[in-house]
């Protein structure tokens, strides 16, 4: 035994994904004592700027949205109670397909084996014994969120160290669900074309192939006011709509895939923690 705490490391890609997917869980277990490490690979520079301008209009400053954006970062990290933020401040690559994605010193462009050493120099310092990041296609296929995962599975591979590893993930129940609900709050929403259609069926898993539901109701309202704290991108944040109350009902389960264990612990789970602890 160790006078080391419990260590839960979330590897996520832009400023405000730490409080979508995994708000809850960083909450909680802030609560319960583990400390709880951020890192944020791209300085989120692609984000809308004030007033809503669009990055390629005129007018929009990634440098000043990327010092904007940290700034609502770290006031996210005080609500979630995180212990530790660590920004690899990469440039934020924007939607498959921009031409940023292109862009000298975007995270899209970075050397796999560059950006998973700088992580890995992280985790050897801070020692997690839970990691969580994305899966293989970023959730959704975003360029930064897919590099995120690449890099974190690849430091992992340049340490010694054994922590469990888990991937976000959506049931696919949850999935529908979110659907009607978006419906709900744009009745005026076209319906997808086919390809869109199919591509959006495929986001997450089946329901029993999810292998971790970490309860995390009691902590919805601060997951809400995390999300809450990144003002400048709320034209992009569908939950905030809801409401704390509302958002509170449906949001109050996160879920995950694990995909690293040693422990031996029993799946379903529903503690990123199970056989640690």
């Amino acid at each position: 035994m160790t006078d080391r705490p419990l260590t839960l490391m979330a590897v996520h890609a832009h400023p405000d994904d730490e409080a979508t997917g995994t708000g809850g869980v960083l909450a909680r277990y802030a609560a319960e004592g583990i400390r709880t490490v951020l890192v944020t690979c791209t300085d989120g520079g692609c984000g809308d700027g004030p007033g809503g301008v669009k990055p390629g209009d005129p007018g929009h400053d990634s440098a000043a949205v990327a010092l904007m954006r940290r700034q609502e970062l770290e006031a996210s990290c005080d609500v979630l109670k995180i212990s530790d933020l660590e920004m690899l401040d990469y440039g934020d690559s924007g939607m498959a397909g921009w031409p940023s994605n292109d862009a000298p010193g975007s995270f899209w462009q970075t050397p796999v084996q560059e950006g998973a050493a700088r992580l890995a120099e992280l985790m050897r310092h801070y020692r997690p014994d839970v990691v969580v990041t994305y899966d293989e296609n970023g959730f959704y296929g975003h360029p930064d969120h897919i590099q995120a995962h690449r890099i974190t599975m690849a430091a992992l591979e340049m340490t010694e160290l054994a922590p469990k590893v888990y991937w976000t993930t959506m049931p696919r129940s949850m999935m529908q669900r979110f659907g009607e609900i978006m419906r709900e709050f744009h009745e005026d929403l076209p319906e997808p074309d086919p390809a869109e259609a199919a591509a959006m069926a495929e986001i997450g898993l089946p329901d029993d192939e999810i292998t971790t539901w970490v309860d995390t109701t009691a902590f919805s309202g601060q997951k809400f006011d995390a999300l809450a704290a990144h003002a400048s991108q709320g034209e992009n944040i569908f939950f905030l709509r809801m409401g704390k109350k509302r958002f509170g009902e449906l949001m109050g389960m996160e879920t995950f895939v694990r995909v690293q264990d040693t422990t031996g612990a029993a799946i379903p789970e529903n503690d990123l923690f199970a056989g640690l602890r």
